[in-house]
């Protein structure tokens, strides 16, 4: 159970103006036993204004100690997909579940969330981003609110509070799976054109169909909460059996 001493105060923190402040309220955050461990707490970097929005899991090693969000293999990979489709770090922003690294690269803890994702959520209020892609298995669950994880909700379209949500496996996920590193490739591309039909104000339209390569790929808005799945960390794809029966299938 978290300490309700510890949490931040929300009527203060929904006041903050912009990322800044927001950084500022946060301090040098001793809000969770992480704080015990970690070295640098990653903040979050890019475009304060960008119509995309990454969330990750958590700083590893390399974050940790350079106090930025993807900075070892995974996000070379990650600048990498951007590049892919036209895209530099700069113009997007990045950040995390977790602000800091857990000892070890664990699994982040549930009061470590939840101690932590009211941060988060201020940052999405403050970017206002016009898509969030939720990259791997925590990311996931905490913006659809869901025990589904990525390999089940991958390739489908979600809307959350106006925003449309793209779940990816993590970057990571490529370099324990080489076999993933086309399927990132896939869904970046699928990424890139629901940005443009957002940018476009396109209508939310459930059965349209949107070319990406040599696939189709079904929009879909609906209701993202399943059967609840295993836990597993961002190197390890869970094995889901099929999608919630509210979702369509599409690969």
């Amino acid at each position: 159970m978290t300490d309700a001493s510890r949490m931040p105060d929300r009527a203060r923190l929904g006041a903050v103006a912009d990322l800044d402040e927001l950084c500022a309220f946060i301090g040098d955050c001793r809000r969770c036993r992480l704080a015990e461990t970690r070295t640098t707490l990653v903040f979050g970097v890019g475009d304060p204004g960008a119509d995309l929005l990454f969330i990750g899991e958590a700083p590893g090693k390399n974050e940790d100690l350079k106090g930025e969000p993807f900075v070892g293999a995974a996000g070379r990979l990650l600048d990498e997909l951007l590049g892919s489709i036209g895209l530099h770090r700069s113009e997007v922003y990045i950040a995390n579940v977790l602000k800091c690294r857990p000892p070890g690269n664990r699994d982040p803890q549930a009061d470590e969330i939840e101690t932590c994702t009211p941060f988060l959520a201020e940052q999405v209020r403050l970017i206002d981003p016009l898509v969030i892609a939720t990259l791997g298995n925590f990311a996931t669950r905490y913006v659809l609110g869901t025990d589904a994880g990525i390999t089940r909700l991958r390739g489908r379209l979600f809307e959350v509070d106006g925003r449309r949500v793209v779940p990816i496996y993590h970057p990571a996920a490529a370099l324990y799976s080489p076999d993933k590193r086309g399927v990132l490739f896939d869904d970046f591309r699928r990424l890139a054109t629901v940005m443009q039909w957002a940018r476009e104000g396109r209508p939310v339209a459930p059965t349209a169909r949107l070319s990406a390569g040599h696939e189709d790929w079904l929009e879909v808005f609906a209701d993202p909460s399943g059967g609840a799945e295993r836990s597993a960390g961002e190197h390890e794809a869970d094995a889901g059996e099929g999608a919630p029966a509210d979702q369509q299938k599409l690969f």
